[in-house]
């Protein structure tokens, strides 16, 4: 079922003045795949450029953009969250791996804010690399667990 369509099939926000007020959480997850000649420039962790810090301005970024989800993505519904935090590490195989977690209490859910905020600071981790290399790919971005809503979803 599609929801938001309206009985006549005209584009609709879902009304959730009926639903509960529950915590909901979110995490969603983007991977950023770095060339070689872009893994050289790491230190401490992190990649320094003349722009700055990449992963702590893509931190902020993702943050900011999960505050703004509902003015970017049509019928989402504009949130206040309680909660957002973006991490970022490299896993075994040297890929840049965000997490975004949304939190808040309320009648809808955060999925699409925590898949923005990580989607967004994937996106600012190439912006402020790509002087290096054009061939960072952003591989995946994909939701890893929602719950508080009608029902919870988790996986690996």
């Amino acid at each position: 079922m599609i929801t938001h369509l309206d009985k006549q099939g005209n584009p609709a926000m879902v009304d959730v003045s009926e639903k509960q007020v529950t915590k909901r959480t979110a995490v969603a997850q983007s991977i950023v795949v770095l060339p070689e000649e872009v893994l050289q420039h790491l230190t401490d962790g992190d990649l320094q450029t003349k722009k700055g810090s990449v992963f702590q301005i893509a931190i902020i970024a993702g943050i900011m953009a999960a505050k703004k989800t509902g003015e970017l993505i049509p019928l989402c519904h504009p949130l206040g969250l309680d909660n957002c935090k973006v991490t970022i590490a490299l896993n075994h195989k040297h890929e840049v791996v965000i997490e975004c977690t949304a939190t808040i209490t309320a009648k809808t859910g955060v999925e699409m804010e925590a898949l923005v905020g990580a989607s967004i600071a994937a996106l600012t981790v190439y912006d402020m690399c790509k002087a290096m290399s054009h061939d960072i790919v952003i591989s995946e971005t994909r939701l890893l667990e929602k719950t508080g809503g009608k029902r919870d979803v988790k996986r690996a």
